[in-house]
């Protein structure tokens, strides 16, 4: 059995005293063992919750990080020094220095542990193939055919020789966990591509997901675009339960229940998600 819960998310369940925030964090739990992916913004709202549904970083077995953005690792120093010499999976890429550009003007919006720091602190298990976690639960590895819309931002930039480039987000890494009932793929922010994603774990496991989660960065989607990606998710797979958060924006969120009549599901802080 797995199951999976949603730490923390721009939203909260309505009637509790969980926290939102403009971030992303999720516990999965298997039989096997337990993971933390993403860490969302602050370690603040991220312990907070924690607490609230009463689960403790001293169960967990490993992190992994969907990507470098301060969004999904804010809470990462909070984490490793509670759990020091903590296995972190993440793609060779995730130490790159991230930032935006808006109006001329540059910020950081990477990781507030660059990697020369991050190193003493965890046992780095970076790796650009499909990496097994726990027994039955994998990295995606990186996804590097993108035929299909990727995950963007315009301001997105990284420092390329004297200058400045797109982000090519190399870093993008997604969870795959073979369930009872089949695949359910996990994602941070799939800056990849929901499409690209999609099809990258079809190759590798063989199989279509049956289940489909997190942050999807449809955010900026438009209306010809995301008709696009319904009809190939009508065409192309099987039909999937979607719980998009996040980064996926409410156009996308309404298109796709409208395309999709009950197989489209909010997932806010504090869901918990059930697969046999």
């Amino acid at each position: 059995m797995v199951k999976i819960t949603c730490l923390t998310e721009n939203c909260a369940q309505r009637g509790t005293a969980l926290w939102g925030e403009h971030g992303l964090s999720f516990w999965l739990e298997t039989d096997q063992g337990r993971v933390l992916f993403d860490t969302g913004q602050t370690a603040t709202v991220l312990l907070h919750n924690l607490a609230l549904l009463g689960k403790s970083l001293v169960e967990i077995n490993a992190i992994a990080l969907s990507h470098a953005h301060y969004d999904h690792t804010g809470g990462l120093p909070q984490v490793l020094a509670a759990r020091p010499g903590l296995p972190l999976y993440a793609l060779p890429t995730i130490g790159r220095l991230r930032f935006s550009q808006k109006q001329e003007r540059t910020h950081y919006i990477g990781s507030p542990l660059p990697i020369e720091a991050l190193r003493p602190m965890a046992d780095l298990r970076l790796s650009a193939e499909p990496v097994e976690i726990l027994p039955g639960l994998w990295t995606t590895g990186v996804i590097t055919d993108r035929p299909e819309l990727e995950g963007r931002s315009s301001t997105h930039v990284v420092p390329q020789d004297d200058g400045w480039r797109a982000d090519p987000y190399e870093d993008d890494m997604s969870l795959v966990i073979e369930s009872g009932g089949g695949l359910v793929l996990v994602c941070g922010c799939c800056h990849a591509g929901l499409l690209n994603t999609l099809a990258h774990v079809t190759r590798h496991f063989s199989r279509q997901p049956v289940a489909v989660l997190g942050g999807t960065h449809l955010v900026s989607a438009g209306t010809s675009e995301l008709q696009h990606i319904v009809d190939v998710l009508r065409h192309q797979y099987q039909p999937m339960e979607l719980y998009p958060n996040h980064c996926s924006g409410e156009q996308a969120f309404v298109a796709l229940s409208v395309a999709f009549p009950g197989r489209v599901h909010a997932l806010p802080a504090g869901t918990t998600l059930t697969f046999e």
